[in-house]
């Protein structure tokens, strides 16, 4: 198949996908890309080809890129211009170097115009650049993280036992940002067969459910007795306000937050679930993987496993 390039093997996803596709290929088949020197030493003396990159620029990437067949681009974690800049520096500089296809971890239901989720509008944006340079791909639209959900079930355990949020009855088929990780290691790993010619994927978990639902696995996995109230969005907006979380990824987060996105990223994300856009269910992840997902049961059960983890923003 050739070389395969996996950039940000420093981020929470990309990480955990470098694992996964070192048991998968040969370790003279990678290349790892990270922001930093740093974050690429073990990868370096375990004999990987590593490279340093910082896709908000465009210098160095062509040379970071050469000899890569087949590229993994893990979707930015800022929101807005900066992302879709970033992201076409890496597309541009692939393109230029011949490789020859990428694999864009994207976000379920990306392409519907009527979905309000400010994320979704960098999502189909880079997709839709990746089309027009004509360059094969294959797009992994992923669910919500679970880990983001089970972190927020938390903050509301310690605070007054009412979650609350503006999804209502909204369905998601809540996925482990493992299982995620490891469909992008999958489908680098077999990103040249047939079936994956210019393929998109929906990356789900095992079961669409309400936030009423994951609530009840949670509780039932660790004897707590959370419960759900629905907000309205500027309600909630309030909320997160009062937790000191920035409304855009231009503001600034504070370390080890519990919610380590911005509250419009997170609001309308909300907004999207409660008005359906995000009840996507396939058996795309099991069929890429030869794995089922996750259970949110199972995730409740090691909670101190599935939690959202650091921001890993490199935006400048």
């Amino acid at each position: 198949m050739g070389k395969i390039l996996l950039t940000g093997v420093d981020g929470n996803l990309g990480s955990i996908a470098a694992e996964t596709l070192l048991k998968l290929e040969k370790k003279e088949n990678l290349i790892f890309v990270a922001y930093s020197e740093k974050a690429l030493t073990k990868y370096k003396e375990m004999g990987i080809d590593t490279r340093v990159a910082d896709f908000n620029y465009y210098e160095g990437l062509e040379e970071a890129f050469k000899g890569a067949d087949i590229l993994g681009l893990i979707s930015m974690p800022f929101v807005g211009p900066k992302r879709q800049a970033a992201q076409k520096n890496v597309v541009d500089a692939a393109k230029k170097v011949g490789v020859k296809k990428i694999v864009y971890t994207s976000l379920v239901n990306a392409g519907d115009e009527t979905n309000p989720s400010v994320e979704k509008k960098d999502h189909i944006y880079t997709e839709r650049y990746i089309e027009s340079t004509g360059l094969d791909y294959i797009f992994l639209r992923n669910s919500q993280y679970a880990e983001a959900m089970i972190t927020n079930y938390f903050t509301y355990v310690h605070l007054d036992g009412v979650l609350k949020n503006s999804q209502g009855d909204g369905l998601m088929a809540y996925i482990s940002r493992k299982d995620c990780a490891k469909a992008l290691a999958y489908a680098l790993h077999r990103g040249f067969e047939e079936r994956y010619h210019k393929a998109t994927l929906n990356i789900n978990g095992k079961e669409l459910m309400t936030i009423s639902k994951f609530i009840e696995y949670g509780n039932k996995a660790t004897g707590n007795h959370v419960t759900y109230k629905e907000l309205t969005d500027e309600e909630n907006y309030q909320i997160f306000d009062a937790m000191g979380v920035p409304r855009t990824t231009d503001g600034v987060f504070k370390k080890d937050s519990e919610a380590p996105f911005s509250s419009d990223g997170m609001v309308t994300f909300a907004q999207a679930i409660r008005e359906g856009k995000m009840a996507v269910h396939t058996t795309d992840f099991k069929e890429l993987t030869g794995d089922d997902p996750i259970t949110v049961l199972e995730m409740f059960t090691h909670n101190e496993d599935y939690q959202i983890g650091e921001r890993h923003s490199k935006d400048k």
